[in-house]
């Protein structure tokens, strides 16, 4: 290794242009993938491709024809009759008929239309109204064919639809108040393009009504859109913030330059590799720059800080950097080396999009590393001579203290001298820590990864506080058994339902019975010969072969008994039977009385409508009726309306399967989490009539899925990248209680940040989940140069009381300034109205600041308890005097 890194630091300080003209054509290689990006925010992507909860997502999309849906709100608080007045429906209308025009060319086939599904859109203009014409017949006529002129005729349009039920709370609120127009799409992706035109045209509309659009799909384009757009903002601004610090620092515009250069060509070569290697730009990994920003400028400024400290005119810029790039070529690549795997370890998780995040940012640190060792000094050596004038600690302190030395002098004071109640504080924290972490609530939202302030966060708050719900969960129902086996036992049940049968009609069919039991011993020879055909399948086969050669009267009998055997094959299918929708119409009532959904629409209210208007048109015939020849006549009826493929987003034409749609309030995954809780509960507490599965289908549930494999992914990830850090600083140092020592900065810091977590009521979401790797590669990188310097510095002197003022010297000058640099430095960040970057950015500067503290105030205080033990059997080299200039006086008492 150290052959390895002699001919690096060579071949930088003596072929400097090269180096510089090199790493820049990699940069410029790299960056020219940048055109080929592609923005991926689908949540589903966040599970691999053969999640069975994915899989299933998709396979119910196709099944009952589901579609993502942008939400389209009309509120009016100002009229007293709300929405309905004429102004307000006119507006509707507009919008509604607009909405239907919101269809473009695929652009991968020609043949096909992108945008809005006209057919499946809910508006007053494009539902029926469903009511009595007759006894026994129903209308279905159009509930706003054009926009009412009276007041009159809009109180009347009010009437008709809070006649439906299904239509309350969904499409108008129950106070009258709001309006939401629905419009499903071809493609999740079609949603911000959809939302622009909608703004555009809102824009033309005017009156007092007030228009908002929100829904999962909005959120989540919005997001891959905006999320450039913030970065483009905020990086720029926190850069210009580190900038400042830096030449606050140093002093030297050109010098300042470097970490900026430094960690702009790590961005650019780790995310232009990604690019083109294939890999999509997730929410995730849109943050692989801060990232790689943050640790990009640490290093480099390792070394400037190092050089700034050591440099004078008569040593000069080449020495003292090879003499710098000597000390702390092994801390830097030791750091680099477990901050990697640590971020690479995210590779553990089961979710795509971390784990390309963790392994590029892993990749990343690796380039930085490089690129500090070898573009730094290249830079520095290739600066004309004046630059160095009035330049370095010597010249700039003057044999004064500086601020941030004697702020470091009290600081190794207090540590050395006050070292046993310091360890006893930082316990009691602790256990401040583990018990704000017991209260951490794991929660995500992507509508809240929006600031408040947001106008999709605005419209979220105003159309959930009107109606029912706008996050769709799809609970689907299968039967089990899509084919029922028949045993002998059931086959000689039918048998004797079939001879009571045949009694029934004997009066009709004189030789019925006599022919019904030769019917059924045919049949059961059949079988035997058969077994690849269902058995009532067999039967009805049978049953229509001996009518065709039937004459006279037994035609009509062996009708009969076909008719016998499709009633018993309708009878398995479990969603037309009455006691399997009113099951269903049970669990809907319950959920709704528990509070855990605003609205849900069932198969059983489809049946309900007709029922209520096929009966007597009154609020109590609202109920599934007894008899399932009812029932099929019901989903008859319904298929004679405008709109009748509505029927099979609640039933499949087999009837085997239905969907019922609830509607949440909230988008939080932990909504969700309590309403799949429940449903499971009620199923166990209320077993279904007919042997049914469930399970569930939607973005709402999707975001769930993902949360749980993230949360299990994260802590198996961490455990494994606590180990492999731990292993690795225990084989840098050869010493396994310098290795554990190494893991205190890091295991205190991720504790009192989740300890904070926890008390303030944090949710427990995706950017603070990823937040604890950084914490792993931040607080290490502070650990190991801290015990490489202490151990280097106590091999000279011998004693860790001299040891500990030549520690708070230089190289706590330069994690202080790491520290200061970075936690200040992406504070601009704040200004970004994406939740999860302010996140980052909070973050970001506490893990900075906590870890920073650590490790200059605890790791100090546990050598100076057990100074004896970690030195024991050290080797020691000729003290070496320190120089005025790298040395800072502090206080220390035995």
């Amino acid at each position: 290794m150290n052959q390895i890194k002699q001919m690096l630091i060579s071949f930088a300080t003596r072929r400097s242009r090269m180096t510089i003209v090199m790493l820049l054509l990699l940069a410029v290689l790299c960056g020219s993938f940048f055109p080929k990006v592609v923005i991926d925010t689908d949540p589903e992507h966040m599970l691999p491709a053969d999640e069975p909860s994915r899989i299933f997502h998709n396979e119910a999309k196709k099944k009952f024809a589901l579609s993502e849906i942008v939400v389209l709100g009309i509120i009016n608080e100002k009229n007293p009759h709300g929405v309905f007045n004429p102004d307000s429906l006119k507006r509707i209308y507009d919008l509604a008929e607009f909405s239907r025009t919101l269809r473009w060319e695929n652009s991968d086939d020609p043949t096909k239309m992108d945008g809005v599904i006209e057919v499946d859109m809910i508006a007053p203009s494009m539902v029926e109204h469903i009511t009595q014409e007759g006894p026994g017949t129903i209308s279905f006529d159009w509930l706003m064919p054009h926009p009412p002129a009276t007041q009159s005729q809009a109180d009347a349009l009010r009437k008709k639809i809070f006649s439906n039920p299904m239509l309350t709370g969904q499409m108008a609120s129950e106070d009258g108040k709001a309006m939401c127009i629905l419009l499903p799409l071809t493609d999740k992706y079609q949603s911000y393009r959809v939302y622009a035109a909608l703004q555009e045209k809102i824009k033309e509309l005017g009156g007092d009504d007030e228009f908002h659009i929100t829904g999962l799909p909005v959120a989540q384009d919005a997001i891959g859109i905006e999320m450039f757009t913030e970065m483009s903002l905020a990086s720029p601004l926190a850069m210009g913030t580190i900038f400042l610090l830096l030449y606050f620092f140093f002093r030297k515009l050109s010098l300042t330059f470097l970490p900026m250069i430094i960690a702009t060509l790590s961005v650019v070569m780790t995310m232009g590799t990604m690019i083109g290697c294939g890999f999509e730009v997730h929410i995730m990994s849109s943050m692989i720059p801060v990232f790689l920003m943050s640790i990009a400028v640490v290093d480099s400024i390792h070394i400037l800080s190092e050089f700034f400290d050591l440099y004078t005119p008569e040593k000069g810029r080449k020495d003292t950097i090879v003499e710098v790039l000597n000390s702390l070529f092994m801390p830097m690549l030791y750091t680099s080396l477990t901050s990697a795997a640590g971020f690479i370890s995210l590779a553990l998780t089961p979710i795509p999009p971390v784990q390309i995040f963790g392994v590029f940012v892993g990749v990343g640190i690796m380039v930085a590393w490089l690129l500090t060792i070898m573009f730094v000094p290249a830079y520095i050596m290739v600066l004309p001579a004046r630059i160095f004038t009035n330049f370095g600690f010597a010249k700039h302190s003057s044999g004064k203290i500086t601020p941030l030395s004697r702020i470091l002098e009290k600081t190794g004071e207090i540590s050395y001298r006050y070292a046993k109640p310091l360890l006893g504080l930082f316990l009691v924290l602790l256990v401040i820590s583990a018990w704000g972490i017991s209260k951490i609530q794991i929660n995500d939202n992507p509508v809240k990864w929006f600031a408040p302030s947001h106008p999709i966060r605005l419209a979220d708050t105003a159309l959930n506080k009107h109606f029912a719900g706008t996050y769709p969960a799809y609970l689907i129902l299968e039967s089990e058994d899509l084919e029922v086996h028949y045993s002998n036992s059931d086959k000689r049940k039918l048998a004797e339902k079939l001879a009571v049968f045949s009694k029934e009609i004997s009066s009709e069919f004189p030789e019925a019975e006599r022919k019904a039991m030769g019917f059924m011993a045919e049949l059961m020879d059949m079988t035997d010969r058969r077994e690849d055909v269902p058995f009532l399948e067999l039967a009805t086969i049978l049953a229509a072969n001996k009518a065709e050669q039937a004459k006279d009267d037994d035609f009509y009998l062996y009708e009969e008994i076909g008719s016998f055997f499709s009633l018993e094959k309708e009878l398995q299918k479990p969603f037309k039977q009455p006691e399997m929708l009113s099951y269903l119409a049970g669990l809907q009532k319950e959920i709704l009385k528990a509070g855990l959904v605003g609205k849900s629409i069932a198969p059983a209210d489809l049946v309900s409508k007709i029922h209520q208007e096929l009966t007597d048109g009154e609020e109590a015939s609202y109920r599934v009726p007894e008899k399932m020849q009812t029932v099929g006549e019901c989903y008859m009826q319904f298929q004679q309306s405008h709109r009748p493929h509505d029927l099979w987003h609640y039933v499949t034409p087999d009837y085997n399967g239905a969907c019922v749609v609830f509607m949440l309030s909230s988008g939080d995954n932990m909504v969700m989490e309590a309403v799949e809780s429940y449903v499971n509960d009620y199923f166990q507490r209320n077993p279904p009539p007919s042997a049914i599965t469930h399970n569930w289908a939607g973005l709402t549930y999707i975001n769930v899925a993902w949360q749980s494999q993230m949360v299990e992914g994260m802590l198996r990830s961490f455990i494994g990248s606590f180990a492999i850090v731990l292993l690795m600083a225990v084989f840098l140092f050869r010493s396994f209680k310098w290795g554990v020592l190494c893991m205190v900065p890091l295991t205190i810091t991720i504790a009192f940040i989740y300890g904070f977590i926890g008390l303030i009521g944090k949710d427990y979401d995706m950017p603070v989940a990823v937040l604890g790797v950084l914490t792993l590669g931040m607080s290490v990188d502070f650990a190991i140069h801290f015990v490489e310097r202490s151990r280097k510095i106590y091999a000279k002197t011998g004693s860790w009381k001299e040891t500990l003022p030549l520690m708070y010297g230089a190289p706590a000058r330069a994690i202080s300034r790491n520290v200061l640099v970075i936690a200040i430095g992406f504070l601009p960040m704040l200004i970004s109205a994406l939740i999860p970057y302010r996140t980052t950015s909070l973050l970001l500067s506490s893990i900075m600041l906590t870890s920073g503290i650590l490790t200059l105030v605890a790791m100090p205080a546990i050598i100076t308890v057990a100074s004896k033990w970690f030195f024991a059997g050290s080797k020691l080299e000729v003290p070496a005097q320190p120089t005025p200039e790298t040395t800072v006086p502090v206080k220390v008492n035995q």
